[in-house]
């Protein structure tokens, strides 16, 4: 730990780190409270430090770059990207508060704001991305067009999830071929043509960090930023349960109604779920057989 704490205080400027915590809550990762003493930001401040032995490549640069995305549109609210290498990714310290009432509200406008900044394509192509600990595919060029979402969704974000996860037993034969029918058919039930808009794209309840101090507003954390369908970030939000859940899509629905969104909710959550098949097992490979068709009956 020594070692970790003097690297992060030289990559953040600090004169030394005087103390370090590790931190409870990540699956996926080793995380850290670490103080600093000195440097540009003055006497002492609290840092968030993650890391991970042999990540895949990019694995911290994504979430970086999925971050800095966010950040730069000016519509959520983030944590700040102090430093990242391939094995460490280190972020300003969030205080944590209570989910209330305006937190919920703002969180509700901000992501209408997020969903109305377009993205060059569906997806991330040139760039690694991730899942938790699953690599995202993408297309090899961009997809823009509207109409070509249902087919994106299908090969890149549900399909190659599925086959992992009949690999690996975490989805039964029947469910399968129920992801399957879905696939086939998601043309005829994706609703509108929608183009790509930046979404965080991984989008759970534990991912939105509601904050204390003066003047506090739920941050959003541990981004699969990507171009894609706004209604999937509002999907993940339901799966798991959210506090707050009603005001936040009350405020998000004051400023971008989406009509007939309800129906699609299964279809959107579906990614999430196979995703969960194949690291959590069979338990998730049936809600995603019944997602498919709760979908499918639309």
């Amino acid at each position: 730990m020594t070692a970790l704490a003097d690297r992060v205080a030289e990559l953040t400027g600090a004169d030394e780190a005087t103390r370090v915590f590790p931190v409870e809550g990540g699956d996926v990762c080793d995380a850290w409270s670490i103080v600093l003493r000195g440097g540009r930001h003055g006497m002492y401040r609290k840092v968030f430090a993650k890391t991970r032995t042999r990540p895949p490549y990019g694995f911290f640069p994504a979430e970086a770059a999925g971050l800095t995305l966010l950040a730069v549109t000016g519509t959520v609210a983030v944590p700040d990207v102090l430093a990242v290498e391939d094995d460490l990714l280190v972020l300003e310290w969030l205080e944590p508060g209570e989910p209330t009432r305006d937190q919920a509200d703002r969180l509700g406008h901000d992501l209408a704001a997020l969903h109305g900044t377009s993205a060059l394509s569906y997806g991330t192509p040139g760039r690694p991305a991730f899942i938790g600990p699953l690599p995202m595919p993408s297309p090899p060029t961009e997809v823009t067009d509207p109409a070509d979402w249902p087919g994106f969704h299908a090969e890149y974000r549900l399909l190659p999830y599925l086959q992992q996860a009949v690999d690996r037993g975490g989805i039964e034969p029947s469910d399968a071929r129920d992801v399957e029918r879905l696939c086939d058919r998601i043309d005829e039930i994706a609703g509108p043509p929608q183009p790509p808009v930046l979404i965080h794209g991984d989008l759970w309840s534990g991912n939105v960090h509601w904050a204390g101090g003066d003047a506090p507003r739920a941050r959003l954390i541990d981004p699969a930023a990507q171009g894609g369908h706004p209604e999937t970030d509002l999907a993940f939000l339901e799966l798991f349960g959210c506090p707050q859940l009603s005001r936040i899509l009350a405020a998000y629905e004051e400023v971008r109604p989406i009509e007939g969104r309800a129906e699609r909710v299964p279809l959107h959550q579906l990614h999430h779920l196979l995703v969960h098949a194949v690291l959590f097992g069979s338990g998730y490979g049936a809600q995603c057989g019944a997602a498919a068709r709760a979908a499918l009956a639309g």
